[in-house]
């Protein structure tokens, strides 16, 4: 029985984990590395141990650290949360010939469905539609030529072991191909201590749509419907919501189904996520499968009612899932945006700092899983994800509202933030009519979004000219202060 669980995470999932485990009665310890000495997720846990430096390959990357930290705190299970080492088989099979329990599906499970190749095959042999693309990594250079050119350009190129984004580039050209290969291998080697890559076509316009599955030790699988994720910056998720716009009853059971059907032929034991591209003739492809808990999986627990994180635990202690596919209902409309300290007026560049003030918002239908408080330091080393809000309406139009009013109302003061961009996005006529595809960012907000290089160039050439022109009372005056004003990082304001 769990009494115990190290969480091998930082930041907003490492609280969200821990919030958990108290509901639950199970002891938390948490890590962190030497800029994290006062984060959030230390101060909530019961306790925390140091686990190095900052850089994630001597902290959050270092496998035997955290096993031993685990069971010198005399933990029975740890929880890996999201990113770091939550797909590493390698890792997860560690931790159980250590003698500890892994929150997660099973290596072998966990090996054949977590990597992105390996998952292409088994869609493949079972019957279900894949993206035109390598069937096998490679580290080789011509073999990427030879397939990006038998099968055309634009393609795209994708880490083998890992998600969120990271290590995809669009290569449009072959001139471009060499450069965008060496530099995925480097993103994937630093977020996923791998640099296995492979490439696959790349698809126009369409739609990112995932299910959320779970089966537990006894062969109970059920799906927990889907979720729409389209909105997208560099391939990076920022606004969820659930149910998708497009979906019907006959598309849901098909691809339900189909995401079912893969969990049970890779003898999965855990939660997990299947994800699909979606075209403009609801023709459905599988894409990937991330064997662990998603950063949007809140509003999928705010229309079903279910705690994935607590069916997390409870499956890896071996308990049944308690629920049959026909007894699982959603109950009206959900959308998350991730906050992220970044600024979105200069290219979406990371905006590290001291958080000088916070006020979350509240309200019917609002919930803010936070890994921030007023005075807390973000840090340059990890992924800048703040908070994440949420919000739940009765029809998909008072989601929406709820979250612009709650972006509105949500204050952070002392770093950047990308929320003034997404109430834009909320408010763009064709998000509001549910007409969202992966590039609905480049496609409506060119000017914030450089597709290629030279544009990029072009607009921070722009900018820079712009910058030293302007009147020095304008608001937008680029600022290169080591102080903070906080009039100027609250954004546009206005007196009610």
């Amino acid at each position: 029985m769990i009494k115990k669980v190290l969480i091998a995470n930082r930041s907003e999932i490492a609280v969200r984990i821990i919030r958990a485990l108290k509901e639950m009665d199970i002891k938390s310890v948490a890590i962190y590395s030497d800029v994290d000495k006062n984060a959030l997720h230390t101060q909530l846990a019961d306790e925390s141990i140091r686990i190095g430096p900052p850089p994630p390959s001597e902290s959050y990357l270092n496998q035997d650290a955290i096993i031993n930290a685990a069971l010198e705190m005399g933990c029975d299970a740890i929880h890996p949360g999201y990113g770091f080492l939550s797909e590493r088989f390698d890792f997860n099979q560690k931790v159980r010939d250590a003698g500890l329990i892994f929150i997660g599906p099973n290596p072998e499970s966990m090996q054949l469905l977590g990597s992105k190749v390996q998952s292409r095959n088994i869609m493949s042999q079972s019957g279900v539609p894949i993206i035109p693309g390598m069937m096998a990594s490679s580290k080789e250079y011509d073999e990427f030529r030879d397939y990006a050119e038998k099968i055309g350009f634009p393609i795209l190129i994708k880490s083998s072991d890992g998600g969120g984004g990271k290590g995809m580039r669009v290569v449009r050209e072959l001139k471009d191909l060499k450069p965008s290969i060496e530099t995925a291998m480097r993103e994937s080697i630093t977020a996923f201590g791998s640099d296995a890559i492979y490439l696959e076509k790349y698809l126009e316009n369409p739609r990112h749509i995932e299910f959320q599955v779970a089966r537990d030790h006894f062969g109970n699988a059920i799906h927990l419907f889907e979720r729409e994720c389209s909105i997208q910056r560099r391939h990076q998720k920022i606004i969820e919501e659930t149910p998708s716009p497009i979906m019907n009853p006959d598309l849901r059971k098909k691809m339900g189904d189909a995401a079912v059907r893969v969990v049970n032929s890779a003898n999965y034991d855990n939660i997990g996520t299947v994800e699909f591209l979606v075209d403009q003739d609801l023709n459905y492809y599988f894409l990937e499968v991330n064997a662990r808990v998603q950063v949007e999986h809140p509003i999928t627990e705010m229309t079903t009612g279910i705690d994935l994180v607590k069916l997390q635990i409870n499956i890896a202690d071996n308990k049944p899932i308690p629920y049959q596919q026909d007894d699982i209902s959603q109950h009206g409309h959900s959308i998350e945006c991730r906050i992220y300290a970044e600024d979105s007026d200069n290219n979406f560049a990371p905006s590290p700092g001291k958080v000088l003030f916070i006020k979350e918002p509240v309200g019917p239908g609002i919930r803010y899983d936070s890994g921030i408080y007023q005075g807390s330091e973000v840090p340059t080393y990890y992924d800048p994800i703040l908070s994440k809000l949420v919000t739940w309406g009765d029809t998909r139009n008072e989601a929406i509202k709820r979250m612009v009013n709650a972006l509105k109302e949500n204050i952070i003061l002392g770093v950047k933030t990308s929320m003034s961009f997404m109430i834009d996005i909320l408010n763009h006529p064709e998000f509001v009519a549910g007409n969202t595809n992966t590039n609905f960012i480049p496609l409506h907000f060119f000017e914030k979004f450089p597709t290629n290089e030279n544009d990029l160039l072009i607009a921070l050439a722009v900018a820079s000219f712009s910058s030293n022109h302007k009147n020095k009372n304008d608001n937008h005056t680029v600022q290169f202060s080591t102080s903070t004003n906080p009039w100027l990082e609250i954004g546009k304001w206005e007196l009610l």
